[in-house]
């Protein structure tokens, strides 16, 4: 009995490290998404989809190239071009 409790707490601990790397890992990917792009690139790549295309497609460009947007902060960037 006892040794299925160390093996539980071990399974256990085990899991509790993995989520603990994993988180960090994407906080980690998450700081290096927004330092590569920086607000004049997402502006411009807005100017150049609006030119092709609607209000929508190009704020669902924007989204796909800039995955860290939410759709009203598509929106408010759309409004200022």
């Amino acid at each position: 009995m006892s040794t299925l409790i160390i093996w539980v707490m071990g399974a256990g601990l085990l899991l509790l490290l993995v989520n603990i790397m994993l988180r960090t890992r994407i906080l980690r990917l998450e700081a290096r998404l927004k330092e590569l792009s920086s607000p004049q690139e997402q502006l411009a790549f807005l100017r150049q989809q609006a030119a092709h295309k609607d209000k929508i497609p190009a704020i669902k460009a924007l989204r796909k190239q800039y995955p860290e947007f939410s759709l009203i902060e598509a929106n408010n960037l759309w409004k200022q071009i």
